[in-house]
C-alpha cells in the first residue's frame, strides 16, 4: 500500500515537471512572421524555417506576389522582417515612403554576368569592341558598375551609385574605346553572336542555355548593391531573434541548398 502510494506521488512529480519543462520550452520557442515572395526565394525559405527551428525560432514565412506590399506590411508591423530586395531598391523606397527600415544581413545575389561567344576574359576585349547592356536603368547601371569593376571603363566620379543610375554618359575613361549596344534586356543573349560581349541578366542567360558560374567570364561580385538582404524596422535591428534569423539563413544546409537547386541562378551572398 505504501509503495502504491508512493508510486503514484513519484509519477505526479515526474509528470508535473514534464508539464513545467514542455510550457518552458514553449515559452522559449519565438515565433516571427517573414515576408517574401513565391518561388524560388519561398524555396529557400523552407530550408531556413527548419534551421531556424533548431535554434528556438519558429519563423512563419508570408508569401506575396509584389514588390511594393512586403515592406509596406513590415513598415504596419504585420511582419517582424522581410527578404527579397536588394540595397539599392530599399534605398528608393525609404526615399519614397519615410520607411524605418534596415538591412541585418546578405542572402543571395542572381548575377548579371558578362558573356561572349569568343573570349575567355574582360581583358581579352579588343579594341573598339561592341559590349551589349541592358537598356533599362537600373539593369544598365549594374552593367556598367560591372564593366567598371573589371577595369575596362572607368565611371565618372559618384555615377552608379546612391541611387544615381550611370549611363553611358557617365564614362570618364574608355581606354579601349568600347561601343556599348543598349538592347532590352530580353534580346542580349540572342545578339551574342554580333557583339564582342553582353551583360545578361541570369533569368535571359539559362532560359538561353547560360550558367552564370559556368559560362560568365565576368560575374558580379556576390557583396555587390544588387545582393538580396534580410530586411527589418530599424527598432528591432539589435533583437536577440534578429541575429538568430540571420544566422539560419546564412547556414551550410541553405547554401548547399542554394548550390545544388539552382545552379547558378541564386549565389550565396554570405
Amino acid at each position: 500500500m505504501q509503495h502504491s502510494s508512493l508510486f503514484r506521488k513519484l509519477s505526479a512529480a515526474i509528470l508535473t515537471v514534464g508539464v513545467v519543462a514542455a510550457g518552458s520550452a514553449a515559452a522559449q520557442e519565438q515565433t516571427i512572421r517573414v515576408g517574401t515572395v513565391s518561388g524560388p526565394d519561398a524555396e529557400v525559405w523552407q530550408v531556413v524555417q527548419k534551421v531556424a527551428r533548431r535554434n528556438g525560432l519558429n519563423v512563419k514565412v508570408v508569401e506575396f506576389n509584389d514588390y511594393v506590399q512586403p515592406n509596406a506590411a513590415l513598415d504596419a508591423g504585420d511582419l517582424d522582417a522581410n527578404s527579397f530586395q536588394h540595397q539599392p531598391y530599399l534605398d528608393s523606397q525609404i526615399r519614397q515612403r519615410g520607411y524605418k527600415m534596415v538591412s541585418v544581413g546578405y542572402t543571395y545575389i542572381s548575377p548579371l554576368g558578362m558573356y561572349a561567344a569568343r573570349l575567355k576574359s574582360p581583358r581579352d576585349l579588343p579594341q573598339g569592341a561592341k559590349v551589349a547592356v541592358p537598356n533599362d536603368p537600373s539593369n544598365e547601371n549594374r552593367a556598367l558598375l560591372l564593366l567598371a569593376a573589371q577595369g575596362v571603363i572607368k565611371l565618372k566620379s559618384g555615377a552608379g551609385v546612391n541611387g544615381a543610375n550611370a549611363t553611358p554618359l557617365d564614362i570618364a575613361e574608355n581606354p579601349k574605346k568600347l561601343k556599348i549596344v543598349e538592347l532590352d534586356a530580353a534580346q542580349l543573349a540572342r545578339a551574342l553572336p554580333d557583339v564582342s560581349a553582353a551583360v545578361i541578366n541570369t533569368n535571359y542567360a539559362l532560359a538561353a542555355g547560360l550558367q552564370p558560374t559556368r559560362d560568365a567570364i565576368a560575374l558580379e561580385d556576390i557583396h555587390s548593391p544588387y545582393a538580396n538582404i534580410i530586411v527589418v524596422r530599424t527598432q528591432d535591428k539589435d533583437k536577440p531573434w534578429v541575429k538568430k534569423l540571420v544566422a539560419a539563413y546564412q547556414s551550410e544546409e541553405v547554401r548547399q541548398f542554394m548550390k545544388t537547386r539552382f545552379k547558378g541562378a541564386m549565389v550565396p551572398s554570405f
